[in-house]
């Protein structure tokens, strides 16, 4: 697990590819939130035009001290229209937590949102052979709670103040999980929905 994260390899699906983030790819994510719809958000961790550096820096620092792995995320056409990661990278059980997600208003309700779920977890469970897979979302982002219950996980419990928004402001984070005895399960769900499209997708 150790190994596959410190060379992480580009995830490619049909709608989607996630590709490990570099500094190259700051501008064009720069493009990708100029609209502001994302960052306007409060409860998010989206970044507005001026934020990306950091935003990138963060991810930076936290892959350079192995607790994160950041991907880009690339439309078909090889554009970038979001962004990912694994973190709170767990060796020994082997688990992870998928997060730090958004991809921009055009891609949303289409099989690309439920393609890059379908490879990030595909690459955790079959790859990696992780026992479990967590998201975490804030108590205020329903879209965001609705969405990880329709890809099969189960809420495991809100960790109450558990950071901050953000604004600064104190997050009670909602979590939730996929086991690796219901990876089958959730697997075939998510290609169901794949092959009939996914029109109700956020």
């Amino acid at each position: 697990m150790s190994d596959a994260f410190a060379h992480p390899s580009i995830l490619q699906g049909t709608h989607v590819s996630l590709v490990p983030l570099t500094g190259a790819h700051a501008a064009p994510m720069r493009d990708a939130v100029r609209d502001g719809a994302l960052a306007s958000l409060w409860y998010t961790q989206v970044p507005d035009v001026a934020g990306v550096d950091a935003y990138l820096d963060d991810a930076f620092a936290m892959r350079d001290a192995g607790t994160a792995v950041p991907y880009a995320v690339l439309d078909a056409e090889g554009v970038v229209v979001g962004s990912t990661r694994f973190y709170r990278l767990d060796a020994r059980t082997p688990r992870v937590t998928i997060g730090y997600t958004w991809i921009v208003p055009r891609v949303q309700r289409t099989g690309l949102n439920t393609e890059a779920k379908l490879l990030l977890l595909a690459h955790a469970f079959d790859t990696l052979g992780c026992a479990a897979v967590a998201f975490e979302t804030s108590w205020f982002n329903q879209a965001s709670r609705t969405a990880i219950e329709r890809l099969g996980a189960t809420q495991d419990g809100v960790l109450r103040n558990h950071m901050r928004h953000p604004d600064g402001s104190l997050r009670d984070t909602v979590v939730f999980s996929i086991l690796d005895s219901e990876w089958p399960n959730v697997r075939t769900h998510l290609q169901t929905r794949l092959a009939r499209g996914s029109s109700n997708e956020h």
